[in-house]
Order: C-alpha cells, then structure tokens, then sequence
C-alpha cells in the first residue's frame, strides 16, 4: 500500500482501527521486560505504540503516512504519554541492527516483493534475546472479507514467516481463524499469522 493510499485512509475523522491496542499484543505485552525499548513498525495511528508507552516502555513507532502520524500524536497527548513517531519507508529503508529490545508488526501488510525487506527490518532491529512479536493476515484471509489489503499479493504465507521464526526460541505460533473487531476496518472472522519469538 502507498503512502498516499494510507494518508487517504488516514484521513477520515475516526481511527480507522480504533484507540485500543490489538488484543494478541495487549495479551503478550506481559512478556516484555519492564522499561523495554520499542519499534513499533507500520504503525498506523499509533493504537499499539500508545498502549505500551501506557505500560511504561520506550517506544518509537515507525510509519510511512504523514497523516497517519499526526493523528498518533494526537492519540499520544489524549493518553498522556511520549511517543517518539518517524516517517519513513520500512520497504526501502533500514532500521538500526540490534537497537530495540522488542519489536512489533501488526498487520503491516505490503506486496509480496516487499516483504523479505519488511521482516528484515523486523527481525534485524531486535537484539539478542529480545523479542519479536506479529499478527498478520494469511492469504487465506482473501476468502473472508474481514480485513486486510484485499489483494492476496499483499497478505502473507505462514511458511514465509515460518522461515523468519525457525532459528529463534519459539514462545507462540499460530496459523488460522480467529475474531477481530478493531475499528471499521476489521470486523469479525479472519484468517492469520500470528507469533512471538526469542530472538537468538
């Protein structure tokens, strides 16, 4: 998805995937250690990053949309909490090896020729024995009409993301069906990827 794309959707006046966090996040946010260092990357408006600034973190969030940031900081001053937003291309741009402690990626989806750069930066950006953590749509997800891109191109094989996770300490994998309800965008009925690693 482009940058305009997503400074369109980001336009509209309520946050499109709604002010509280993913559930898969806010449930495995007890792994992190306290006072962890954090990207958030694809962060859209900022839901995510805000809840664990809330938790005590550090947290840097990192997306591509101008509007999509502004409404993040908004979010932030609402919460009363920091969070440190930039603005750049995670497709084509690097983030710094082993500079977080955790890092996160939730249903930051992009075509099929961008990935391996995305969950490159994902996984680089962790140091060792941090955490990674994502929920994704699978490319099953094209069936259900719940969320997510829409085109089958931009959604993501759970053997791909298995090649990511197989030479980490596993804490959770899981490829199928669940519910999300955040927001307009997601509603009801999905399919996805989800995990959190060790980093080794």
């Amino acid at each position: 998805m482009s940058k305009n794309h997503w400074d369109k959707s980001f336009s509209k006046s309520e946050y499109i995937y709604g002010k509280e966090p993913n559930v898969f996040l806010e449930e495995m946010s007890e792994l992190f250690p306290p006072s962890s260092k954090i990207a958030c990357l694809a962060e859209g408006e900022g839901r995510n990053a805000v809840f664990l600034a809330q938790r005590g973190h550090e947290v840097t969030a990192y997306e591509q949309s101008k509007v999509g940031i502004e409404k993040m900081n908004q979010l932030a001053a609402e919460k009363e909490v920091y969070v440190q937003s930039k603005q750049i291309d995670l497709t084509t741009e690097r983030l710094d090896e082993g500079a977080y402690d955790v890092a996160t990626l939730v249903f930051g989806h992009v075509p099929e020729e961008k990935q391996d750069f995305l969950l490159d930066n994902l996984f680089q950006s962790v140091k060792k024995d941090g955490y990674v953590l994502f929920e994704l749509y699978s490319e099953e997800q094209i069936e259900y009409g719940t969320g997510g891109p829409g085109r089958v191109e931009a959604l993501y094989d759970a053997k791909k993301i298995l090649t990511y996770v197989q030479e980490h300490e596993v804490l959770h994998f899981y490829y199928g069906e669940t519910e999300r309800f955040e927001g307009i965008n997601h509603t009801g009925l999905c399919h996805l990827i989800q995990g959190v690693v060790r980093k080794k």
